[in-house]
């Protein structure tokens, strides 16, 4: 599973959310089912950054977003995401893939 949360930072606002987003890349990393996780900003666009997270399950995933540390680390910051959906698996995985809102 693969979770990827896109942000827009000014570039007054960049060292300051670097650092907030480098500390919720090591919780997410010490987090059990945690593969693999990149703090990276885009090529083209600097003012883009994602945390790019590989998972063995979505269940790992959804389990990381639990505990105090959770909420005073990763709340904050990814509730200034893109809002956009952020969790992908293989299609074999998601099986019938229905939308779960519609506009």
């Amino acid at each position: 599973m693969l979770a990827i949360s896109r942000f827009r930072v000014q570039e007054e606002a960049t060292a300051g959310f670097a650092e907030r987003a480098r500390t919720a890349v090591a919780y997410f990393a010490s987090c059990p089912g945690c593969e693999q996780v990149d703090l990276l900003r885009n090529l083209d666009d600097p003012e883009l950054w994602t945390i790019t997270s590989r998972w063995v399950d979505v269940g790992s995933y959804r389990r990381s977003f639990n505990g105090y540390e959770a909420k005073l680390v990763l709340v904050p910051l990814l509730s200034e995401a893109i809002d956009e959906p952020s969790a992908y698996a293989t299609a074999d995985e998601v099986g019938e893939n229905l939308p779960r809102f519609r506009d």
